[in-house]
């Protein structure tokens, strides 16, 4: 786990790791960054537990730190956890045997986000929505079986070291580049709906803008590096932003009318998702997803199109 201002939901989620019912021994490694927010005070109370062992990650990366805590680990199978994310009682022990009856090299489910508060409780929906995540399985859920990625995944170790670990100079999208590279050198990344794990997603429009602004900024990085690794769900946000700006200049052609469809089937989708997941879920934060989905996707075509990667900020995964 690598642990970056996370004081609202370290302990919980350390708590979750620890609180397995596998046969084995488990040790929880943390890797904290500099963290402003007494994450620190609180790391040291959880590390009075021998299973609980912390590691230095100066540079606040969420690759660097993952890294290091593999390489502090003693396991031949690595589960990677997020401070933000809750593991089911189960979660390792299923890990475990799904690993064994496939022989993949990294397993895992569905990012299952849960709100608290009103805006919140919509980002969780959105990002379960086909509309906001587009086919990806580990958000909206499926069958199993062999998939491009997952969310977090339990890895064998010989698969990590066989590709070098994380990419330390991926500020974002570090899995998807990870299990890219799992892939290509022959192994295989497999879905199962049974690792299902709880996330609580950002609570404001400002943090989950730049959130999905640097998705899409480093994105872009990962598919220079990887251009065969490009899924049509990850042109959708960008070629809805280019279609937006274009569509005002298509009134100053002969063709007026082409102004119109891209911002009316925008229009469209957006209150047709709203209303169905409102009709479904029966929760009145429904109705933000009016503001949380076109948050999601002009931050994340934006970052795609415009933005800088720029060196480490210390931004938690």
């Amino acid at each position: 786990m690598t642990v970056l201002n996370g004081a609202a939901t370290v302990a919980e989620a350390v708590a979750a790791a620890l609180n397995q019912d596998y046969g084995g021994e488990v040790e929880v490694v943390v890797a904290h960054g500099p963290s402003r927010d007494g994450t620190a005070a609180i790391l040291a109370r959880l590390a009075t537990d021998p299973r609980v062992r912390l590691v230095p990650n100066p540079s606040g990366g969420t690759a660097a730190g993952l890294n290091a805590a593999i390489a502090a680990s003693r396991g031949e199978v690595i589960a990677r956890c997020d401070a933000q994310s809750r593991f089911p009682h189960y979660y390792l022990r299923r890990a475990v045997e799904i690993l064994a009856q496939t022989g993949a090299d990294n397993v895992g489910g569905t990012q299952a986000a849960e709100g608290a508060g009103f805006l919140q409780r919509a980002v969780a929906i959105a990002q379960t929505t086909y509309l906001g995540v587009g086919d990806a399985r580990y958000r909206t859920g499926g069958k199993p079986g062999p998939v491009d990625t997952v969310y977090l995944g339990v890895f064998r170790r010989t698969a990590l070291e066989r590709v070098g670990g994380f990419d330390e100079g991926q500020v974002r999208n570090q899995d998807y580049e990870l299990n890219w590279r799992l892939r290509q050198s022959g192994g295989t990344v497999y879905f199962h709906p049974d690792l299902a794990v709880a996330y609580a997603p950002r609570a404001g429009l400002r943090p989950l803008w730049r959130q999905y602004w640097e998705y899409g900024t480093w994105k872009r990085v990962m598919l220079r590096k990887h251009p065969r690794s490009l899924r049509w769900r990850q042109l959708a946000a960008p070629g809805l932003v280019a279609g937006l700006v274009w569509s005002p200049a298509m009134l100053l052609t002969p063709w007026p009318w082409a102004a119109a469809p891209v911002p009316g089937a925008y229009l469209a989708a957006l209150l047709t998702t709203a209303a169905l997941e409102a009709a479904r879920r029966r929760d009145s934060a429904t109705l933000a997803l009016l503001l949380v989905l076109p948050t999601m996707h002009f931050a994340w075509g934006l970052g795609f199109l415009v933005g800088r990667a720029r060196p480490l900020r210390g931004a938690p995964a």
